[in-house]
């Protein structure tokens, strides 16, 4: 889920309350943030508010000179409606909409159109700016990309816009149209936006239409903490994503120095977002997770609220991640897992005895800077007074989630038992990227734990019968770990190499057990008491030595100095009682199972192999020793499957993802292709290669 305390205290070691952290690695080496944004240090969440909510909290003087520091002017305000600008046609509204501009905000989300991500599996949004450029979204932390869609979408329309935060001693630190301030002038030695970077939004569009004005030294900015690659611009860093939407270069940098020190406990804090109640919620709010006081959580931007027919909605959310992804379009059902939780402020307490109610989760709306008494102050706009929930009215915070279980997603069992399914196969394809992923792992058995309840009720299926239809042998070797006791859950950079180290150890295990005529569950991937020296061992056996990667505490990681891991408690049958191994088991299979990893690929040559299945969120792969075109034939109305091709180093080479009755690829030799279920799709084909 990615989102840690700040970068600052992941590069430079500063606890904030924590022991000491390690310093995370860019372009091969430490990076000094402080000394490249002129700061002083991590940043924290303001003190807690007292019973006003922070709706009086004054911030800046809007009297304040900040001629130097100014990173845009905010000649609009968030409430106009009948001005000049309110009344002009925008990116998502017409001419005289009526709008306010925070509803305006809410539209330009909801109008984003979903595109095919660069994963080649999920879903993302396409982003498009006020000139009429578009670019698919940006590869993104989950609280990175709340932060981002907000300060852009300020500096666009010339809106007044801050974020408040503590510094180590307490002194008040402002992030917005002003620059980085305290209420005395300019904080530390931070950058003096109006004078050290360009501005062409003034310029005759002529200019810009023939030639986009670009900045080399912004395309080389990046957001420190984990890698920053930029698939819409082949690799680029975020820096050259923000040229590309920005006329004004001080507000691309503005939002590069803010994501490096900003974060989601920023969001949770009550000085900038309020709680939401859950019938008020639309595009553009907030739904933040959180189950310790500091570090990690989890952040989602609501893109779109359906009503579906009485009085109950859908809820459809974009979330990013660490490692930084797109966009990812969470359906319905999946956003609902995330509203209902306990992380988002409901009831119960974390494994330290705190109330979830009181650690700043749930659903938020972004705060309205406004000129009150004279002062910009972050309140909320007309006609919100009625919305929010105060920040210690713990009852009302903690009865949210149950409020979202009536009033989000009453949808058909069948639909929902689809979206599981695809929950489930999404949270594997992550790991099979990032097989030290814990949330993935828990997202995963948190969707089995749903479908165990559906299909028990609906359907009186046993968990036992659902798990030989649906288990993984993966799903046994990334098993769920206890988040707070596992270092492994703190390790961001693990890689689909090192996966398929992971699952030849695996293989290797259960032939073993296999051929002294026994069962035995394959080792769960996480630190044991040595570390993790058996997938080194294997990994160097198999001449990727070189490829696997020590741990590394690439988010804040209290548990670092576990001597073993913990796998948690879930519900799920046990390995050696599936019979087939799962995946394809049951009556669901075909010869080839199991052939679901691209280490256990079934070898086909020149041919056709026919009466072949995908099932349900199944994926079947196959290796060719020499360069083939491959092609399979179904019926796409009995499930709508798709084609992915890989190297010999397991690297995606060419996907077909059509809508017709057949999909073809060419394979390299050595290579691979795996047959995809599209979204949890079940079906029979026939497999050629030529």
């Amino acid at each position: 889920m990615g989102i840690r305390l700040s970068r600052r205290v992941l590069l430079n070691g500063l606890a904030l309350g924590l022991a000491a952290f390690a310093a995370c690695a860019d372009d091969g080496g430490e990076r000094d943030i402080d000394e490249e944004w002129g700061m002083e240090g991590a940043l924290e969440p303001v003190p807690a508010p007292g019973k006003d909510d922070s709706e009086y909290r004054k911030g800046l003087l809007v009297a304040t000179d900040t001629t130097r520091t100014q990173v845009w002017s905010a000649r609009n305000a968030w409430d106009d409606t009948t001005t000049t600008a309110a009344r002009t046609a925008g990116i998502a509204w017409s001419v005289d909409s009526g709008l306010s501009w925070d509803k305006k905000y809410a539209a330009w989300i909801d109008a984003m159109e979903f595109i095919p991500a660069a994963d080649g599996y999920s879903q993302t949004v396409k982003f498009t700016t006020p000139w009429g450029r578009t670019f698919a979204s940006p590869s993104l932390e989950c609280a990175e990309m709340s932060i981002f869609l907000r300060i852009t979408f300020s500096a666009w329309y010339e809106l007044p816009f801050f974020m408040e935060s503590v510094d180590g001693t307490g002194k008040r630190v402002f992030f917005g149209h002003n620059g980085v301030r305290t209420s005395s002038g300019r904080y530390a030695a931070s950058p003096e936006f109006a004078i050290k970077y360009p501005d062409h939004s003034k310029k005759p569009a002529a200019e810009w239409m023939a030639t986009w004005p670009k900045d080399t030294a912004l395309r080389t900015k990046r957001v420190a903490g984990g890698e920053d690659s930029q698939p819409a611009f082949a690799g680029g860093p975020f820096g050259t994503y923000l040229d590309e939407i920005h006329l004004n270069k001080r507000a691309a940098y503005f939002t590069v120095m803010a994501l490096n020190y900003l974060g989601s406990m920023n969001l949770a804090d009550t000085a900038n977002a309020y709680n939401l109640v859950p019938e008020a919620v639309h595009a553009g709010d907030m739904l933040i997770e959180r189950w310790q006081k500091n570090g990690i959580g989890h952040t989602l931007v609501v893109k779109e609220v359906l009503p579906i027919g009485e009085g109950n909605l859908d809820v459809i959310t974009i979330s990013g991640s660490m490692p930084r992804r797109q966009g990812k379009r969470e359906s319905g059902v999946a956003s609902k897992g995330y509203f209902t939780s306990e992380y988002a402020g409901g009831l119960g307490t974390n494994s330290d005895g705190l109330e979830y109610a009181k650690l700043g989760g749930g659903v938020k709306r972004w705060r309205v800077a406004k000129n009150v008494g004279g002062y910009w102050t972050n309140t909320w706009m007309r006609g919100d007074e009625a919305a929010w929930v105060n920040s210690t009215d713990y009852v009302r915070i903690a009865a949210r989630p149950g409020r979202f279980q009536q009033l989000l997603g009453q949808v058909s069992p069948e639909q929902q038992r689809t979206e599981l399914l695809a929950q489930i196969e999404d949270s594997r394809r992550h790991l099979r990227n990032y097989p030290a992923s814990c949330s993935a792992r828990e997202r995963r058995e948190g969707a089995f734990a749903e479908l165990y309840a559906l299909s028990s009720r609906t359907w009186g299926t046993s968990q036992a019968e659902l798990d030989r239809l649906h288990r993984k042998p993966e799903d046994y070797v990334l098993a769920e770990l206890a988040y707070t006791t596992s270092k492994t859950c703190c390790w961001n950079s693990t890689t689909a190499v090192m996966y398929d180290v992971i699952m030849a150890e695996a293989n290797a295990e259960i032939a073993a057990a296999a051929a002294a005529g026994t069962c035995a569950a394959p080792t769960v991937f996480m630190s044991q008491t040595d570390g993790y020296g058996r997938w080194s061992a294997r990994a160097q056996a198999m001449g990727q030595g070189t490829a696997w990667r020590a741990w590394s505490e690439d988010e804040s990681c209290p548990q670092r100095g576990v001597a073993r891991d913990e796998v948690a408690a879930v519900e799920q049958t046990a390995f050696c009682s599936l019979g087939s191994g799962g995946g394809g088991g049951g009556t669901c299979t075909d010869r080839f199972e199991p052939n679901d990893s691209r280490t256990a690929a079934t070898a086909v040559g020149v041919g056709t192999q026919a009466d072949l299945r995908v099932c349900s969120a199944d994926h079947d792969w196959f290796t060719s020793a020499t360069a083939r075109t491959v092609r399979i034939a179904f019926r796409h109305g009995d499930g709508d499957l798709d084609l992915a091709a890989y190297d010999a180093g397991g690297a995606r080479v060419g996907q077909s993802a059509g809508t017709g009755d057949t999909e073809q690829v060419t394979v390299p030799a050595g290579g691979t292709v795996e047959v995809i279920g599209y979204n949890g799709a079940t079906g029979a084909y026939t497999l050629t290669v030529q």
